[in-house]
């Protein structure tokens, strides 16, 4: 596990995201991607596959397009919760009809309240105390409930490929993980169990992106660019014998766990 030094201490407390991040996180871009079609396939397959109905928590929702997608696909299937720190991505996910708590997971109290799953998408590479993240979700799920959990893969293809030149080292990551150190995090001490483990996503534009511009650091308004970019290309039906070859280097790449983002999920046992 690498982490960063020193950490931004304001992370937990979401003013990163209101002030500096604004600019990325409230983009029409960064909106509009959030609640594409395209923008959650692979989680919401992976998410179906092992929480098919239930109450789901959403951790660090930002602008809330997962879950959205979930109620808009499956509404009689789930009772769907986001919880952040973040004030304007938030506005922007109950403007949606998103349903959320404004509010430090660890500082919330639920009560009697249990969940069938928690998800953790790209946050846990937010946080200078993830372990305590994973506990407080083993708190409040049910028995057999399950832990969903995305983060970037250090040993991806284009960390690989691009070495110092990769470009993601971002602000507002205060950690960065192996499929090893995920999987050591999220196990050790917790009894969770896992039920599956890879990788996901494969971005060859990112590849380029940082080939081309080498050395200088990615931009909130290059990282918006780049998914208004993707979203376009993914839903063009012209590209979609290119989109066809993508996917297949992409199933190649997550069987050798070189893709893009390292994904498991955790079940508490009974």
């Amino acid at each position: 596990m690498i982490y960063v030094d020193p950490i931004q201490v304001d992370m937990a407390s979401g003013s990163f995201y209101d002030t500096e991040g604004a600019d990325y996180y409230l983009s029409p871009a960064k909106l509009a991607s959030d609640y594409s079609n395209v923008r959650f396939e692979r989680e919401l397959r992976l998410f179906r596959k092992f929480c098919p109905r239930g109450e789901v928590l959403d951790v660090g929702c930002g602008s809330g397009g997962f879950l959205f997608q979930l109620k808009k696909r499956w509404p009689a299937d789930y009772r769907i919760l986001g919880t952040d720190v973040s004030g304007g991505p938030l506005d922007y996910a109950e403007s949606r009809g998103v349903t959320v708590l404004r509010e430090n997971f660890l500082e919330q109290d639920f009560g009697a309240r249990k969940f069938d799953a928690i998800t953790f998408w790209a946050v846990i590479e937010h946080l200078h105390n993830p372990r305590q993240f994973i506990d407080k979700a083993w708190e409040v799920l049910n028995p057999h409930g399950c832990c969903f959990v995305l983060v970037p893969n250090m040993e991806s293809l284009a960390v690989r490929l691009l070495g110092k030149n990769y470009r993601y080292i971002l602000p507002q990551h205060v950690n960065y993980f192996t499929a090893a150190t995920l999987n050591q995090l999220l196990t050790r001490r917790s009894g969770f169990q896992i039920i599956d483990s890879g990788s996901t996503h494969f971005n060859p534009l990112v590849i380029w992106q940082d080939w081309k511009s080498s050395g200088k650091l990615v931009s909130d308004q290059e990282r918006a660019q780049l998914l208004t970019r993707t979203t376009r290309y993914k839903q063009n039906p012209v590209l979609k014998p290119i989109n066809a070859v993508l996917r297949g280097m992409e199933t190649g790449l997550c069987a050798l766990n070189l893709a893009d983002n390292l994904v498991m999920v955790l079940q508490k046992p009974s």
